[in-house]
C-alpha cells in the first residue's frame, strides 16, 4: 500500500513577513498513522527538498504526541528535508494520496498545474484522495472531465472563516478557504466546535476541518483502502 503525501514549497506568510509552509501536526499525525498500519508513504513537494514548516506548528503550545515522535525521529525529519519533486511521481504507483495544510498550499498549491494533474489522474482511477486544514484550496481549480468543478454539490469541510479569524490571519491570506469551497459550488459544513476534529467523507473524498482532524482523516483513509481502493 504506498501513499502518496504531497506538501507544500511556500514559506512565506503573504506580506506580512512572517514564515509559513505545513503544519506540523497535520503532517506527523497521518504520516505516523499511515506507516504504522503498513503503509508505505512518499513525500513530495512542487519544488522538492526540504518542506517549510510553519514555525507556530513548532511551538510549545502546538505539540502534540505525533510532533513529539518526529522530533525523536532523525529519518522521518530526513525525508521531509528531502522530498521527491512533484513532477518526478506518477499517480499508478500509489493508492491514494494525502494533503496536509498549513499556509503554505493557499500560495503554491492552488493552482499547481503538476498537483492539478495528479489529482485528476487519482480521481479518474478511483483513487482516495484525502485533504486537510487549508490543502482544500488544492483542488479549488480542478475539473470533471465533464467540464465542471470537481468541487461542485461535494460534502467538503475545511479550514473554516472562524478559525482563521480566531488565529487573525483573515486579511493576510490571500482567500479565505470556506468562502472559496461555497463559491465552486460545494456543500460545506464544519464541527460544532472549531479547532475540534471533524472529518466528511464523500466518495472516494475525505476532507478534514483543521490540524486536530488530520490523524481521523488518515484513519479513514486507510479504512477506505482497507475494503477494496487499491
Amino acid at each position: 500500500m504506498n501513499v502518496l503525501m504531497v506538501l507544500t514549497s511556500h514559506d512565506q506568510l503573504g506580506a506580512s513577513g512572517k514564515r509559513t509552509g505545513l503544519w506540523l501536526e497535520e503532517f506527523a499525525a497521518p504520516y505516523y498513522e499511515l506507516i504504522d498500519a503498513g503503509a508505505t508513504v512518499v513525500l513530495a513537494s512542487p519544488k522538492g527538498g526540504q518542506a517549510p514548516i510553519d514555525p507556530t506548528s513548532d511551538e510549545a503550545a502546538a505539540q502534540t504526541d505525533a510532533t513529539a515522535r518526529y522530533h525523536d525521529d532523525p529519518a522521518t525529519q530526513k525525508l521531509l528535508s528531502t522530498t521527491k519533486r512533484l513532477s518526478e511521481v506518477d499517480a499508478s504507483s500509489f493508492s491514494a494520496v494525502f494533503y496536509p495544510g498549513g499556509h503554505g498550499p493557499l500560495w503554491d498549491l492552488v493552482d499547481d498545474p503538476v498537483s492539478l494533474a495528479l489529482l485528476a489522474a487519482f480521481d479518474a482511477e478511483g483513487k482516495p484522495i484525502a485533504v486537510v486544514c487549508h490543502a482544500p484550496i488544492a483542488l479549488k481549480n480542478l475539473m470533471t472531465d465533464a467540464g465542471g468543478y470537481f468541487l461542485s454539490n461535494r460534502n467538503v469541510t475545511g479550514f473554516s472563516n472562524s478559525e482563521e479569524s480566531a488565529v487573525g490571519l483573515t486579511d493576510v491570506v490571500p482567500e479565505l478557504l470556506e468562502d472559496v469551497l461555497v463559491e465552486r459550488g460545494a456543500h460545506y459544513s464544519k464541527g460544532a466546535v472549531d479547532f475540534q476534529p471533524y472529518v466528511v467523507v464523500d466518495g472516494t473524498l475525505i476532507t478534514g476541518q483543521n490540524p486536530a482532524s488530520s490523524a481521523e482523516a488518515a484513519t479513514v483513509l486507510l479504512k477506505m483502502l482497507a475494503v477494496g481502493h487499491k
